[in-house]
């Protein structure tokens, strides 16, 4: 059960990740800044985020799991003391906020590459799913606790962060005593530079992971975004207030933390499934962008995160099947690479829905994961899912 050990500490830095969302309105309101530095505030998380998934993965392979993953979870904490700290700093803000960029490319890609070498013994597929579920989990808890503790606690900018970083100090204490999984796999290697030598995937397996993987991980992000980020832009929500996004962001991901443990039975179906359940959440989506009914916005919450949900867990699993040899770190931080191109669909729909309207971006949005799930099914027919 030592596997154990590397999920919680992966859950407590994905719990950090989504902490400040819905604290926006708190920021917005004290420090009074426009949508544009909001937006741009956020949006440095990708600008620490892109380099630091595309080394540490690799990075990982060569020195090991440990020695790469260890100072990404102590950056965790740093960063949400910083957070805590800001008060009405802004530039403490932005740095803050791109740690948190550098902390989800390097934990996310080495703790999911490492929790699935840790379960290795459990079967194919474990290893995925248990790194789907501590993030999902991390994702959904961070913004349900920040959101209520924001709208109710004292110290709405403080409190939720300094929660963090004693989760994190909890998942640094285990992660340390964790084995180093590189050395106990590849005993027989040469030197430091036969993993960066070695191709990514195994042979004749590059169309599966350009036209299987890489949309399937950017439904992760795509789906959820959409809901917790895009349709609040772009429709009036019936109720506003910090507690609210809190919970939408909460109850979104919260549905991929439930589902992340039926990929046992569903198998290689994991992501045709995930993908059949996004189509029916853009078209709730879409139906509520239309009418305004609030019912459709309860049912695309939970069905868009649901779907992400499984897209992550089949997507880990697809990963560890197709990464060569003493490529598992490389090929993860790939996949978690595209998956974040998903957080672009709210930016895509709202300026598709400035030349047209709210509901034209959704169902097309609908139409394109229908035709995933068609793509798909052959694949997973041949049980290469």
């Amino acid at each position: 059960m030592i596997w154990k050990r590397a999920v919680f500490a992966l859950f407590a830095v994905a719990a950090g990740t989504n902490v400040p969302t819905p604290l926006l309105l708190v920021y917005q309101e004290r420090l009074d800044l426009s949508a544009e530095v909001l937006t741009a505030l956020f949006g440095c998380y990708a600008a620490g985020l892109v380099p630091a998934l595309l080394l540490a993965g690799p990075l990982s392979d060569r020195l090991g799991r440990r020695r790469v993953a260890i100072p990404g979870i102590v950056l965790s904490a740093l960063a949400s003391l910083a957070f805590a700290a800001a008060g009405d700093s802004l530039s403490l803000l932005f740095l803050a906020r791109f740690a948190q960029g550098v902390v989800s490319g390097v934990v996310f890609s080495v703790g999911s590459a490492w929790v699935g070498e840790l379960s290795l013994a459990s079967g194919e597929g474990a290893g995925g799913r248990r790194a789907a579920f501590a993030m999902t989990a991390g994702f959904s808890l961070g913004p349900l606790t920040s959101g209520l503790l924001g709208q109710y606690a004292p110290a709405p900018t403080v409190l939720p962060y300094l929660i963090h970083v004693a989760l994190v100090a909890v998942g640094l204490a285990l992660a340390v005593r964790l084995p180093e999984t590189v050395d106990l796999l590849h005993p027989s290697r040469t030197g430091p530079d036969r993993a960066r030598s070695s191709p990514l995937i195994r042979a004749g397996d590059g169309l599966l992971v350009l036209t299987v993987l890489a949309p399937v991980a950017v439904c992760v992000y795509a789906f959820p975004s959409t809901i917790i980020n895009a349709v609040p832009l772009l429709v009036d929500l019936p109720y506003g207030g910090v507690a609210v996004t809190g919970v939408l962001a909460g109850v979104t991901l919260g549905a991929g933390t439930v589902v992340a443990g039926l990929q046992r039975r569903l198998g290689p179906w994991t992501a045709v499934v995930g993908a059949a359940l996004g189509t029916v959440g853009f078209g709730a989506a879409a139906a509520f962008a239309t009418t305004g009914a609030l019912p459709w916005l309860i049912a695309a919450a939970p069905l868009l995160g649901a779907g992400g949900g499984l897209c992550l867990a089949a997507g880990l699993t697809l990963t560890a099947r197709l990464a060569a040899p003493a490529r598992l770190g490389a090929l993860t931080s790939l996949f978690l690479a595209c998956a974040y191109i998903g957080f672009a669909a709210p930016f895509v729909m709202a300026v598709a829905a400035r030349a047209t309207s709210p509901t034209v971006p959704l169902a097309v949005g609908a139409v394109l994961t229908g035709v995933l799930a068609l793509r798909l099914l052959p694949v997973a027919r041949a049980n290469r899912l």
